[in-house]
Protein backbone atom coordinates (compact mmCIF):
# COMPACT_ATOMS: atom_id res chain seq x y z
CA UNK A 1 0.00 0.00 0.00
CA UNK A 2 1.68 3.08 -0.80
CA UNK A 3 1.29 6.28 1.18
CA UNK A 4 1.06 9.88 -0.70
CA UNK A 5 2.81 12.04 1.64
CA UNK A 6 1.03 15.69 2.04
CA UNK A 7 2.75 18.20 0.64
CA UNK A 8 3.96 21.06 3.19
CA UNK A 9 2.97 24.77 2.04
CA UNK A 10 6.23 26.85 1.71
CA UNK A 11 6.68 29.40 3.92
CA UNK A 12 9.59 31.74 4.67
CA UNK A 13 10.93 29.34 7.87
CA UNK A 14 10.26 26.21 5.61
CA UNK A 15 12.44 28.10 2.77
CA UNK A 16 15.06 28.59 5.26
CA UNK A 17 15.06 25.74 7.03
CA UNK A 18 15.34 23.81 3.39
CA UNK A 19 18.37 26.37 2.72
CA UNK A 20 20.57 25.30 5.71
CA UNK A 21 20.10 29.07 7.26
CA UNK A 22 18.76 29.26 10.82
CA UNK A 23 15.15 29.59 11.66
CA UNK A 24 14.98 32.93 13.17
CA UNK A 25 12.02 33.06 15.96
CA UNK A 26 8.92 35.25 15.08
CA UNK A 27 9.40 38.32 17.59
CA UNK A 28 6.55 40.16 16.81
CA UNK A 29 4.72 42.26 18.53
CA UNK A 30 1.58 40.54 20.56
CA UNK A 31 -1.23 42.69 22.12
CA UNK A 32 -0.79 41.55 25.50
CA UNK A 33 3.15 42.10 25.12
CA UNK A 34 2.82 45.83 24.55
CA UNK A 35 0.56 46.20 27.85
CA UNK A 36 2.57 47.59 30.58
CA UNK A 37 1.27 48.62 34.25
CA UNK A 38 1.80 52.87 33.87
CA UNK A 39 2.95 53.76 37.37
CA UNK A 40 0.29 55.24 39.59
CA UNK A 41 0.16 59.07 39.66
CA UNK A 42 0.15 60.39 42.71
CA UNK A 43 -0.52 63.71 42.08
CA UNK A 44 -3.34 62.75 40.55
CA UNK A 45 -4.97 60.42 43.39
CA UNK A 46 -3.94 63.31 45.63
CA UNK A 47 -6.08 65.92 43.53
CA UNK A 48 -8.80 62.93 43.17
CA UNK A 49 -8.92 62.71 47.36
CA UNK A 50 -9.01 66.09 48.26
CA UNK A 51 -11.99 66.79 45.51
CA UNK A 52 -13.83 64.05 47.19
CA UNK A 53 -12.98 64.97 50.69
CA UNK A 54 -14.26 68.99 49.76
CA UNK A 55 -17.34 67.34 47.98
CA UNK A 56 -17.75 65.70 51.55
CA UNK A 57 -17.69 68.47 53.61
CA UNK A 58 -19.75 70.33 51.51
CA UNK A 59 -22.77 67.71 50.70
CA UNK A 60 -22.61 66.16 54.18
CA UNK A 61 -24.68 68.83 55.78
CA UNK A 62 -26.94 69.10 53.10
CA UNK A 63 -27.85 65.56 53.03
CA UNK A 64 -27.75 65.00 56.61
CA UNK A 65 -30.41 68.29 56.74
CA UNK A 66 -32.61 66.59 54.10
CA UNK A 67 -32.45 63.18 56.03
CA UNK A 68 -33.51 64.69 59.58
CA UNK A 69 -36.70 66.54 57.95
CA UNK A 70 -37.85 63.63 56.07
CA UNK A 71 -37.89 61.61 59.73
CA UNK A 72 -40.35 61.70 62.01
CA UNK A 73 -40.36 64.16 64.43
CA UNK A 74 -39.93 61.47 67.40
CA UNK A 75 -36.95 60.01 65.06
CA UNK A 76 -34.96 63.34 64.68
CA UNK A 77 -32.69 62.79 67.15
CA UNK A 78 -31.90 58.92 67.03
CA UNK A 79 -28.85 57.49 66.93
CA UNK A 80 -27.35 56.15 65.07
CA UNK A 81 -28.74 58.37 62.51
CA UNK A 82 -30.55 56.84 59.17
CA UNK A 83 -28.16 58.02 55.96
CA UNK A 84 -31.83 58.58 54.40
CA UNK A 85 -35.33 57.04 55.74
CA UNK A 86 -36.61 54.23 54.18
CA UNK A 87 -40.09 55.70 54.53
CA UNK A 88 -40.06 59.49 54.39
CA UNK A 89 -41.98 61.30 56.02
CA UNK A 90 -43.55 64.62 55.20
CA UNK A 91 -45.41 65.84 58.32
CA UNK A 92 -42.67 68.20 59.36
CA UNK A 93 -43.10 69.82 55.78
CA UNK A 94 -46.65 69.99 56.57
CA UNK A 95 -45.89 71.65 60.02
CA UNK A 96 -43.71 74.26 59.14
CA UNK A 97 -46.90 75.73 56.91
CA UNK A 98 -49.17 75.09 59.76
CA UNK A 99 -46.52 77.18 62.29
CA UNK A 100 -45.16 80.22 60.09
CA UNK A 101 -46.77 82.48 57.30
CA UNK A 102 -45.00 81.06 54.72
CA UNK A 103 -46.34 82.82 51.53
CA UNK A 104 -45.58 85.91 53.73
CA UNK A 105 -41.96 85.32 54.79
CA UNK A 106 -40.83 84.30 51.08
CA UNK A 107 -43.21 87.08 49.35
CA UNK A 108 -41.01 89.30 51.87
CA UNK A 109 -37.61 87.64 50.82
CA UNK A 110 -38.52 87.60 47.30
CA UNK A 111 -39.07 91.84 47.18
CA UNK A 112 -36.18 92.33 49.11
CA UNK A 113 -33.26 90.41 47.78
CA UNK A 114 -34.70 90.95 44.25
CA UNK A 115 -34.69 94.71 44.85
CA UNK A 116 -31.37 94.54 45.96
CA UNK A 117 -29.83 92.56 43.18
CA UNK A 118 -31.37 94.89 40.79
CA UNK A 119 -29.99 97.66 42.84
CA UNK A 120 -26.43 96.24 42.96
CA UNK A 121 -26.15 95.64 39.49
CA UNK A 122 -27.02 99.26 38.83
CA UNK A 123 -25.03 100.99 40.97
CA UNK A 124 -21.74 98.96 40.23
CA UNK A 125 -22.09 99.29 36.82
CA UNK A 126 -22.13 102.72 37.15
CA UNK A 127 -19.59 103.30 39.75
CA UNK A 128 -17.24 100.42 37.96
CA UNK A 129 -17.26 102.53 34.48
CA UNK A 130 -16.75 105.41 36.20
CA UNK A 131 -13.71 104.01 37.88
CA UNK A 132 -12.93 102.26 34.56
CA UNK A 133 -13.14 105.35 32.21
CA UNK A 134 -13.70 108.54 33.81
CA UNK A 135 -10.69 111.05 34.36
CA UNK A 136 -11.53 112.63 37.81
CA UNK A 137 -8.74 113.99 40.91
CA UNK A 138 -8.70 111.49 44.13
CA UNK A 139 -9.87 108.13 41.68
CA UNK A 140 -7.08 105.88 42.90
CA UNK A 141 -7.64 107.17 46.38
CA UNK A 142 -11.26 106.79 45.95
CA UNK A 143 -11.29 103.19 44.50
CA UNK A 144 -8.93 102.13 47.42
CA UNK A 145 -11.28 103.30 49.90
CA UNK A 146 -14.11 101.92 48.64
CA UNK A 147 -11.95 98.18 48.53
CA UNK A 148 -10.78 99.12 51.75
CA UNK A 149 -14.97 99.33 52.89
CA UNK A 150 -14.94 95.23 51.76
CA UNK A 151 -12.85 94.47 55.10
CA UNK A 152 -15.10 96.21 57.26
CA UNK A 153 -17.50 93.79 59.01
CA UNK A 154 -21.45 94.19 58.90
CA UNK A 155 -21.68 94.37 62.36
CA UNK A 156 -19.32 97.28 62.92
CA UNK A 157 -21.87 99.60 60.63
CA UNK A 158 -25.01 98.31 61.89
CA UNK A 159 -25.30 100.96 64.42
CA UNK A 160 -24.87 103.66 62.05
CA UNK A 161 -27.43 102.48 59.74
CA UNK A 162 -29.74 102.12 62.14
CA UNK A 163 -29.29 105.68 63.56
CA UNK A 164 -29.90 106.67 59.76
CA UNK A 165 -32.70 104.78 58.92
CA UNK A 166 -34.83 105.70 62.17
CA UNK A 167 -33.95 108.90 61.40
CA UNK A 168 -34.99 108.74 57.65
CA UNK A 169 -38.67 107.26 59.00
CA UNK A 170 -37.70 103.90 57.69
CA UNK A 171 -37.92 101.61 60.96
CA UNK A 172 -39.12 98.80 60.75
CA UNK A 173 -39.78 98.56 56.72
CA UNK A 174 -39.07 96.50 54.19
CA UNK A 175 -36.51 100.09 52.28
CA UNK A 176 -34.40 99.65 55.65
CA UNK A 177 -33.25 96.44 54.22
CA UNK A 178 -33.15 97.15 50.73
CA UNK A 179 -31.28 101.05 50.99
CA UNK A 180 -28.72 100.34 53.04
CA UNK A 181 -27.47 96.62 51.11
CA UNK A 182 -27.73 98.70 47.40
CA UNK A 183 -24.01 100.09 47.02
CA UNK A 184 -21.74 97.12 46.71
CA UNK A 185 -17.81 97.29 47.18
CA UNK A 186 -17.09 93.68 45.80
CA UNK A 187 -19.83 94.94 42.75
CA UNK A 188 -17.99 97.81 41.66
CA UNK A 189 -14.63 95.91 42.03
CA UNK A 190 -15.97 93.45 39.66
CA UNK A 191 -17.65 95.42 36.86
CA UNK A 192 -14.24 98.14 37.27
CA UNK A 193 -12.38 94.62 35.64
CA UNK A 194 -14.82 94.05 34.10
CA UNK A 195 -14.81 97.32 31.73
CA UNK A 196 -11.06 97.39 31.93
CA UNK A 197 -11.31 94.12 29.66
CA UNK A 198 -13.44 95.78 27.25
CA UNK A 199 -11.75 97.97 24.15
CA UNK A 200 -11.15 101.29 25.19
CA UNK A 201 -11.28 102.37 20.92
CA UNK A 202 -14.88 101.73 21.74
CA UNK A 203 -15.63 105.21 24.41
CA UNK A 204 -13.23 107.09 22.18
CA UNK A 205 -15.26 106.48 18.16
CA UNK A 206 -18.70 107.28 20.29
CA UNK A 207 -16.78 110.33 21.93
CA UNK A 208 -15.85 111.74 18.45
CA UNK A 209 -19.28 111.24 17.24
CA UNK A 210 -20.45 113.61 19.87
CA UNK A 211 -21.90 110.92 23.05
CA UNK A 212 -21.86 111.79 26.40
CA UNK A 213 -20.15 109.99 29.14
CA UNK A 214 -23.28 108.30 30.09
CA UNK A 215 -24.71 107.99 26.40
CA UNK A 216 -21.57 105.58 25.88
CA UNK A 217 -21.93 103.82 28.91
CA UNK A 218 -25.87 103.08 28.15
CA UNK A 219 -25.34 101.88 24.26
CA UNK A 220 -21.70 100.72 24.15
CA UNK A 221 -20.79 99.19 27.47
CA UNK A 222 -23.87 98.12 28.97
CA UNK A 223 -24.50 95.71 26.18
CA UNK A 224 -21.37 94.19 26.80
CA UNK A 225 -21.04 94.17 30.55
CA UNK A 226 -24.39 91.92 30.82
CA UNK A 227 -22.23 88.88 31.72
CA UNK A 228 -20.56 90.77 34.42
CA UNK A 229 -23.83 92.30 35.51
CA UNK A 230 -25.05 88.82 35.73
CA UNK A 231 -22.29 87.86 38.42
CA UNK A 232 -23.27 90.98 40.76
CA UNK A 233 -26.87 89.55 40.36
CA UNK A 234 -26.73 86.12 40.89
CA UNK A 235 -23.87 86.72 43.87
CA UNK A 236 -26.36 89.20 45.70
CA UNK A 237 -29.23 87.23 45.14
CA UNK A 238 -27.63 84.23 47.01
CA UNK A 239 -26.16 86.32 49.78
CA UNK A 240 -28.82 88.23 51.02
CA UNK A 241 -31.46 85.50 50.35
CA UNK A 242 -30.08 83.90 53.47
CA UNK A 243 -29.13 86.89 55.48
CA UNK A 244 -30.11 87.06 58.96
CA UNK A 245 -28.39 89.73 60.83
CA UNK A 246 -29.51 92.75 59.59
CA UNK A 247 -33.17 91.84 59.42
CA UNK A 248 -32.61 90.72 63.19
CA UNK A 249 -31.83 94.67 64.01
CA UNK A 250 -33.62 96.93 61.34
CA UNK A 251 -37.00 94.96 61.60
CA UNK A 252 -39.64 94.16 65.03
CA UNK A 253 -43.05 93.16 63.43
CA UNK A 254 -43.60 89.94 62.14
CA UNK A 255 -44.89 91.22 58.87
CA UNK A 256 -41.68 92.81 57.19
CA UNK A 257 -39.92 89.71 58.84
CA UNK A 258 -37.52 87.67 55.88
CA UNK A 259 -37.93 83.90 55.46
CA UNK A 260 -34.55 83.36 57.79
CA UNK A 261 -35.34 85.52 60.29
CA UNK A 262 -39.46 83.97 59.75
CA UNK A 263 -38.15 80.17 60.61
CA UNK A 264 -36.49 81.08 63.35
CA UNK A 265 -39.77 80.59 65.56
CA UNK A 266 -39.88 77.32 64.35
CA UNK A 267 -37.57 76.39 67.42
CA UNK A 268 -39.43 77.77 69.80
CA UNK A 269 -39.07 80.60 72.92
CA UNK A 270 -36.90 77.91 74.27
CA UNK A 271 -35.02 76.56 71.46
CA UNK A 272 -37.59 73.05 72.40
CA UNK A 273 -39.31 73.13 68.64
CA UNK A 274 -38.83 69.68 67.19
CA UNK A 275 -35.45 69.77 64.64
CA UNK A 276 -36.90 68.24 61.88
CA UNK A 277 -39.91 70.73 61.50
CA UNK A 278 -36.76 73.19 61.53
CA UNK A 279 -34.91 71.85 59.10
CA UNK A 280 -37.71 70.51 57.13
CA UNK A 281 -37.75 74.92 56.87
CA UNK A 282 -34.26 75.41 56.37
CA UNK A 283 -34.96 72.58 52.95
CA UNK A 284 -37.73 74.73 51.65
CA UNK A 285 -35.74 78.10 51.88
CA UNK A 286 -33.09 76.66 50.08
CA UNK A 287 -34.86 76.29 47.26
CA UNK A 288 -35.36 79.23 45.89
CA UNK A 289 -31.37 80.28 46.04
CA UNK A 290 -31.05 76.63 44.32
CA UNK A 291 -33.18 77.49 41.42
CA UNK A 292 -31.72 81.08 40.81
CA UNK A 293 -27.94 79.80 41.15
CA UNK A 294 -28.70 76.59 39.17
CA UNK A 295 -30.50 78.57 36.15
CA UNK A 296 -27.60 81.09 36.19
CA UNK A 297 -24.54 78.63 36.82
CA UNK A 298 -23.65 79.03 33.11
CA UNK A 299 -24.12 82.36 33.16
CA UNK A 300 -22.12 82.74 36.05
CA UNK A 301 -19.15 80.11 34.83
CA UNK A 302 -19.19 82.20 31.79
CA UNK A 303 -19.39 85.58 33.26
CA UNK A 304 -16.08 84.49 35.13
CA UNK A 305 -14.28 83.12 32.68
CA UNK A 306 -14.72 85.62 30.50
CA UNK A 307 -13.37 88.10 33.32
CA UNK A 308 -10.18 86.08 34.03
CA UNK A 309 -9.78 85.93 30.35
CA UNK A 310 -9.11 89.70 29.79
Amino acid sequence: MTTTATPVPATPSNRRARSGSPVQQDRSPRPWATRRRRPLDWSLAGRIAVLILAAALTLGPVLWTLSTSLRPPADSLKLPPAFLPLNPDFSSYAQVFKQVDMALLVLNSALVTGLIALGQMFSAALAGYAFAFLKFKGKGALFSLVLATMMVPVQVTIVPVFMLIRGMGLSDTLLALILPAIPTAFGTFLMRQYFLGLPAELAEAAAIDGASPFRIFRSVYAPLAMPGLAIVGILAFNFHWNEFFRPLILTISEQNFTLPLGLVSLQGNMGTGSISVVLAGVVLSMIPALIVFLVGQRTLRDGLTAGAGK
